[in-house]
């Protein structure tokens, strides 16, 4: 099966390209010109791998949480490509993608949201299959959700960002913490995979964001202040 996978969620472009038993990446910390290297990147990832957009199978893409504009960017591309090569898409959450990239089988994932707050997740891995134990909400680091049982892997920026607070809520529920892990779109292509084997995919036109954030932009004090959505 083809697919395309991307992620601009985070300050990095992530793409993940597999023809058949072959995959084809490329990671890059674009800052904020995801929108200007995107689709030239894709281009030369599908020239790279000798494919034309028309023979995929599907798009997949980092629906979110993470950065407004980013989540925007993904969605907008998945939908484009997809009208335009007439391809079904798979959007993946941003916090599954990263327990996927961890490596563990339970996973507190945390990135950070800016503001202060950290949008968070906890998976359980059960037979190879994802189980979601706390669903993706936005909280304050000091007030995210008790959870249960210990051996937990904290992933994600927001363990880079607010460690302290994190780890007094956990504590010795943490076997590890991997801070700098970011979700990839390898990681994407891994959970939108049975996905499109299952006939799940939707029609282009259904490329949403998933936001949890309904803020789109800040007051002017806040602004001042240095906060950033």
């Amino acid at each position: 099966m083809n697919l395309l996978a991307l992620d601009t969620s985070t300050e990095y472009l992530s793409l993940a390209l597999l023809k058949g038993d072959e995959l084809f990446t490329f990671d890059l910390n674009a800052g904020q010109t995801h929108s200007q290297i995107i689709l030239p990147q894709i281009q030369a990832l599908l020239r790279q791998a000798g494919m034309q957009l028309n023979d995929l199978y599907g798009i997949a893409f980092g629906a979110g949480p993470g950065s407004f504009t980013g989540v925007r960017i993904a969605a907008g591309v998945a939908q484009g490509l997809g009208f335009g090569a007439n391809l079904p898409v798979v959007s993946v959450c941003t916090l599954q993608a990263l327990a996927e990239a961890s490596g563990a089988n339970k996973v507190i994932a945390c990135l950070d949201a800016r503001m202060g707050e950290v949008y968070h997740a906890a998976y359980e891995k059960k037979v190879g299959v994802w189980q979601v134990v706390i669903e993706p909400g936005l909280y304050k680091p000091g007030a995210v959700p008790a959870i249960d049982g210990a051996g937990w892997a904290g992933v994600g920026s927001g363990w880079q960002t607010y460690s302290a607070q994190l780890s007094a809520v956990y504590g010795m529920q943490l076997q590890a913490t991997q801070p700098a892990l970011l979700p990839t779109a390898s990681a994407i292509l891994q959970l939108a995979q049975p996905v499109f084997a299952k006939g799940g995919a939707h029609p282009a036109s259904e490329a949403m964001p998933i936001y949890i954030r309904n803020r789109v932009a800040l007051k002017t004090a806040e602004r001042e202040q240095g906060l950033r959505l």
